[in-house]
């Protein structure tokens, strides 16, 4: 479906609910996809980096059911239409051939549209579980939030301080040492 298919928006509680729903399908996705990301990642840092970020989104999962928990309801998902197509582009960078390094880029590329996505989405629920008087669920999205936005800076830092120079090289060496 997607983010506000099929749904009838009364109060601030039923929009706020569709976004946990929608992050909660997202996160789950993500952990399913990260495992092969991380195989596919030549660059160590960047294989870690995946590792890492994966015991962080089911740690983001369980955060969601908690704040589902708060609200007196069932976690329950809605199809993250968003997140079906990152996760596809990402496959596709897994399955891609040629330089390991130039793939480790590509990578990074798909692993950071999915953070952008995911910062949206946080610091949208964030202020709107501010808004209706949530501040445990508040405080929980900000922590998620702060996590998806390190993850972020620490992506760009592998990809400036390695992973992009060592692509550039082979692109200009066709891939060859």
């Amino acid at each position: 479906m997607g983010l506000f298919s099929n749904t009838r928006l009364e109060s601030m509680e039923d929009l706020f609910c569709c976004q946990l729903e929608d992050l909660y399908d997202a996160e789950t996705r993500l952990t399913e996809a990260l495992p092969a990301m991380a195989d596919a990642a030549a660059s160590p840092e960047l294989q870690t980096a995946f590792r890492e970020h994966l015991r962080q989104t089911e740690t983001h999962v369980s955060r969601l059911e908690q704040i589902f928990r708060l609200m007196n309801k069932e976690p329950e998902r809605e199809t993250c239409q968003a997140m079906k197509g990152l996760i596809s582009e990402g496959e596709a960078m897994v399955k891609a051939e040629g330089s390991c390094d130039v793939k480790d880029a590509a990578l990074i590329a798909a692993a950071q549209r999915v953070e952008h996505y995911e910062i949206a989405g946080y610091g949208t629920a964030r202020t709107f579980a501010q808004r209706l008087g949530m501040p445990e669920a508040a405080r929980l999205l900000q922590e998620t939030l702060d996590e998806e936005s390190e993850t972020d800076k620490r992506l760009t830092q592998i990809a400036v301080q390695g992973v992009n120079v060592r692509a550039t090289a082979a692109a200009s060496t066709g891939g060859k040492p």
